[in-house]
């Protein structure tokens, strides 16, 4: 207790020299390495934002509604802050890295916003909300996650220039003010770590916020991946000069293309409008020139009876030649009211609209094909074909 600043005490100092962004009470709660600098910061940022964008694009296909997630903001937070700031209970979302880098993060989401996801997933309008989450909202949304942040693994992917990969995430109920259970939290019970906090927004449904916590060294991995891919893509972008190409000739005056008048812009005030020339200029420069004529005629299509092999037409037709047809022998027809059909009994004769010995119609899946008699064989009736009919 000399007055004089301990070794800890002075990097501290150091470390939050600059940050005017960061809270004030999360700068004196973090010690030593507990904390980030502005620019580590601001790429946390826009990873996340650009991570997120892509997430809620795979989460609109899933709800079948608009989603909206703003730009994100990032601090450093402490547990006690954290839930101080959030609504009780939540669900924890962790979302683990096995390729590409390593560590966990999570996601939390509002208790009643998990409702009306998984409620929109299951076919329903969102409105229908059940009294508590059941292991069944809980696998919908681990398998919304589970989507949702593949997606910005694959964004994530293409942004550091390496392969990133997830495993399935795992979802827990926590009420924030109970006993914590660590196992469920993880390291973000006990120090500092990375928060980013999203506005999200599902149709009409939903206007919330969502969290995503990253560990202290988990987003100084993303941040060195992050600088290095970024440098690469500098260094890419700026190869060495090469000499400036020759300028191309100039086209001759007869084949510079006329510009059509309306692709011209509006002339400046005290200028001359189109079609108005400038005193000592041809016309030619003020008009577009006169359409062409064009030879027009009527368009003439390909006959379609063109000559047909014979073979080929046959083994066609064998191809349906064993095609059962229904074979209707129609005795004749009649209309009656529906008066006149409650009146029908045994014994009630109907008469038809055809003439005794008149040719009976033969039908082949209800179109007419022919008209013939009615014979008897032996004990059944029969028909003898008259007449094919021709169209």
């Amino acid at each position: 207790m000399d007055g004089m600043l301990s070794q800890e005490e002075i990097n501290a100092l150091l470390g939050n020299m600059g940050d005017d962004s960061a809270p004030a009470d999360s700068s004196e709660s973090s010690a030593g390495g507990d904390t980030l600098t502005p620019e580590e910061i601001d790429a946390i940022g826009e990873i996340s934002n650009i991570c997120m964008g892509t997430a809620a694009t795979t989460l609109y296909s899933l709800v079948n509604q608009k989603v909206t997630i703003t730009t994100p903001s990032v601090s450093i937070s402490t547990w006690d802050e954290l839930v101080s700031d959030y609504e009780k209970p939540c669900v924890f979302i962790t979302i683990s890295y096995k390729v590409g880098i390593e560590g966990n993060n999570v996601l939390i989401l509002r208790e009643d916003d998990v409702k009306v996801i998984t409620d929109l997933m299951m076919g329903g309008d969102g409105t229908n909300l059940v009294d508590e989450l059941t292991d069944i909202h809980m696998s919908a949304i681990c398998e919304a996650m589970n989507q949702m942040m593949g997606s910005s693994a694959t964004s994530l992917s293409s942004m550091l220039g390496t392969m990133i990969d997830i495993s399935p995430p795992t979802a827990d109920l926590v009420n924030l003010i109970d006993e914590i259970d660590e196992s469920k939290v993880g390291s973000f019970h006990s120090g500092n770590f990375v928060k980013v906090f999203f506005k999200m927004e599902i149709g009409d449904l939903v206007d919330s916020s969502i969290m995503q916590l990253y560990p202290i060294d988990l987003a100084r991995e993303l941040f060195g991946k992050f600088i290095s891919s970024q440098g690469g893509e500098e260094e890419a972008a700026t190869p060495a000069p090469e000499p400036e190409p020759a300028a191309p000739p100039t086209p001759a005056p007869e084949a510079t293309p006329q510009p059509a008048p309306q692709q011209m812009a509006s002339p400046p005030m005290g200028q001359p409008m189109m079609g108005q020339p400038m005193m000592g200029q041809p016309m030619a420069y003020a008009y577009a020139p006169p359409p062409q004529d064009v030879n027009a005629q009527p368009v003439q299509f390909q006959p379609f009876n063109m000559g047909i092999n014979p073979i080929t037409q046959q083994e066609n037709i064998d191809l349906i030649m064993d095609v059962p047809l229904e074979v209707t022998v129609e005795l004749g027809r009649t209309s009656k009211s529906i008066k006149e059909i409650l009146e029908f009994s045994p014994g009630t004769i109907i008469e038809l609209d055809k003439i005794a010995g008149e040719p009976i119609d033969v039908l082949v899946n209800g179109k007419l094909v022919a008209k013939g008699e009615v014979v008897v064989i032996e004990e059944s009736f029969g028909i003898r074909v008259t007449d094919i009919i021709k169209q």
